[in-house]
């Protein structure tokens, strides 16, 4: 097992990661929690199915309540969020209980804003489930979603540590392994071309990653991750780089609907226009249509689908949190590695959807 210390203003916490991580979450609880009065776990149907009874068994000796919520991004909703506020105070959770957010990174974003607004801020420890949520685990972004656009309603707190489990990808479906692959990809282009390469050169299907060959890349992506948050904890300033792809991907997601593409599916999309957009603005020299060649073999979408409108589209990523005084601002790259935000008008964005649609 490994370990990456991740730093902010505001917290100082370990990512512990490998096979059979969560065998040292006992010890770490009764460690850094001795006066713990109460323990909830808030985890969804999938993974309480799957992977329960494991994270059971390392709690021997512990009480925990178990608070189920729907799986994906059903379980980031207004009704789902009260009920596990209400699950918390049935169980009589105080201030020195803790919350253990056990499953992917709809669940983590669910349980990070219970814990951050439960009695104004209880501990919370990540156990993530996914390849998607070693990103979404990491950093403090806690959140669920409002019907006019994804994680409008959240707050920056930061866990007290990540007990991240690689023996849980094995169950992932190929979907969901192409979901968090995304921000893998992502964080290369913002930040080392070398990574990029070595993924493109190395990966070339996601059906079986050795699992020696994923935690690497997973412990080089948080890092790279925390590094950024390091720097900007509440998204001030280069922290939004972090959102290369989201700006059109976030749009995508709430015009399907939450969970028909999944979040990393809608982020390739939303990388590929980044990439054109770059281009144009920048001058950029990468080769995006190797790039695109290499996400087509390993089974992603490289173009809008006909069915969404470039007019409704533009309306969502007006609302990105990104956005300010109506203006859509993209994350864009100058060059591998280096990001920069710029805005984009209106009649430019609908000339390059309609232009990026085309090759649909």
């Amino acid at each position: 097992m490994e370990s990456v210390s991740i730093k902010t203003d505001t917290r100082t916490y370990p990512v512990y990661i490998g096979p059979g991580a969560i065998g040292g979450l006992n010890a770490y609880i009764k460690d850094a929690f001795p006066s713990m009065t109460n323990l909830m776990i808030i985890t969804d149907e999938t993974v309480r199915d799957l992977h329960l009874p494991a994270l059971e068994a390392a709690l021997e000796g512990f009480n925990a309540k178990i608070c189920t919520v729907p799986s994906g991004e059903r379980a980031k909703t207004f009704d789902v969020y009260y009920e596990c506020l209400s699950s918390a105070l049935e169980h009589k959770l105080d201030r020195k209980s803790l919350i253990l957010a056990f499953g992917g990174g709809a669940v983590g974003d669910l349980g990070g804003f219970v814990a951050s607004t439960y009695m104004r801020g209880i501990p919370f420890i990540q156990i993530p489930t996914t390849i998607l949520a070693h990103d979404s685990a990491v950093g403090g972004k806690v959140a669920i979603n409002h019907p006019a656009g994804k994680n409008m309603i959240g707050a920056f707190y930061q866990p007290s540590a990540v007990f991240y489990d690689l023996d849980f990808l094995g169950s992932l479906p190929l979907k969901e392994k192409r979901s968090g692959f995304a921000e893998v990809i992502k964080h290369s282009l913002i930040q080392d071309i070398k990574f990029y390469e070595n993924l493109k050169d190395q990966i070339h299907s996601l059906d079986d990653i050795p699992a020696g060959k994923l935690g690497h890349i997973l412990k080089k992506g948080i890092e790279i991750k925390g590094t950024i948050v390091a720097q900007d904890e509440k998204e001030s300033g280069i922290r939004a780089y972090l959102n290369f792809g989201h700006t059109l991907g976030h749009a995508i997601e709430a015009e399907k609907g939450y969970g028909e593409w999944t979040h990393g599916e809608s982020v390739a999309v939303g990388m590929v226009f980044a990439l054109e957009l770059s281009r144009k603005i920048f001058g950029l020299s990468f080769d995006i249509e190797e790039f695109k060649n290499w996400l087509k073999s390993l089974g992603y979408q490289v173009h809008l689908s006909p069915e969404l409108t470039h007019q409704s589209l533009l309306e969502r990523m007006k609302q990105d949190k990104k956005s300010e005084g109506q203006k859509v601002r993209f994350v864009l790259l100058k060059e591998i590695g280096e990001p920069a935000m710029y805005e984009v008008s209106d009649e430019l964005l609908l000339n390059e959807l309609a232009s990026f649609s085309k090759h649909y």
